[in-house]
């Protein structure tokens, strides 16, 4: 990780994704320099299905993520669920879906402009149970205990104080709530360059923890059944995100579940 201040690092990551919502406002995206084509495409890599892509409103995939925590989730109809950096409302769309008008789905992101954007895609739907508020994820806008689920995609690995966001996520969750996140995890040491490369931090490389560190952040934080499972075949995508940067060698995308007793 950069050794950086952690206020340095949360701006620097703010103002990456501020960028990332206006030049994806428009009709032709430039979220990584992609076409909507190229989103769909990447996004079925990820892991979504032609009929997950099929049915969220235009504009709130970005192409962003690296897996899908929906595969992991296990969303039961009536379930309160809880994305963290929820960006244009993607996973909120589909969890929403999953638990019907019975359950309710709370949308986290730090950044006003990532906020709009859900909110301006929720109009397009008919979900009156889909709530999108503004807040970091060290420090939830969700009251105690009233969580069964928490998804996230590739966001935790950008905050500079991981371990204040297990908490935060062990304090919502009800008793026996679960986790359901996919995230990039470290397989390496990063060499010294590639650490301190902020650009790399926005980009999900170099604030990624290594497993071990996240199993003993998790059990800290007071969660049980913690499994973090690599998946090898996400050296492809991440070979894209900084060609020649050799990231893939560092780092992996993982499905991260644990669950509160």
């Amino acid at each position: 990780m950069p050794q950086s201040d952690p206020n340095q690092i949360r701006h620097h990551v703010r103002e990456n994704l501020s960028k990332v919502s206006s030049c994806c406002a428009g009709s032709s995206s430039c979220c990584g320099g992609s076409s909507e084509d190229d989103i769909i495409s990447i996004s079925a890599n990820l892991g979504y299905s032609e009929q997950d892509l099929s049915v969220v409103p235009q504009g709130a995939n970005l192409g962003l993520g690296c897996g899908n925590p929906q595969a992991i989730a296990g969303l039961k109809p009536g379930e309160t669920v809880l994305d963290l950096g929820c960006g244009g409302g993607f996973d909120c769309f589909l969890a929403a879906r999953a638990v019907g008008e019975q359950g309710y789905v709370i949308g986290v992101d730090m950044t006003p402009e990532m906020l709009a954007k859900a909110r301006q895609n929720l109009a397009k739907t008919t979900f009156k149970h889909v709530d999108f508020r503004l807040g970091e994820i060290e420090n939830l806008p969700v009251a105690d205990g009233i969580v069964d689920v928490i998804i996230s995609n590739c966001v935790i690995n950008l905050s500079p104080e991981k371990y204040k966001v297990f908490r935060e996520a062990f304090r919502v969750l009800k008793c026996r709530g679960r986790l359901a996140i996919s995230d990039i995890v470290r397989t390496a040491n990063l060499p010294p360059e590639l650490q301190a490369d902020l650009k790399l931090y926005s980009g999900c490389i170099s604030g990624a923890s290594s497993i071990s560190e996240l199993t003993e952040m998790l059990s800290q934080a007071g969660f049980q059944k913690i499994r973090i499972t690599p998946k090898d075949e996400s050296k492809g995508f991440i070979r894209d995100w900084f060609p020649g940067s050799k990231a893939e060698d560092f780092v992996q995308s993982a499905a991260i579940e644990a669950v509160k007793p």
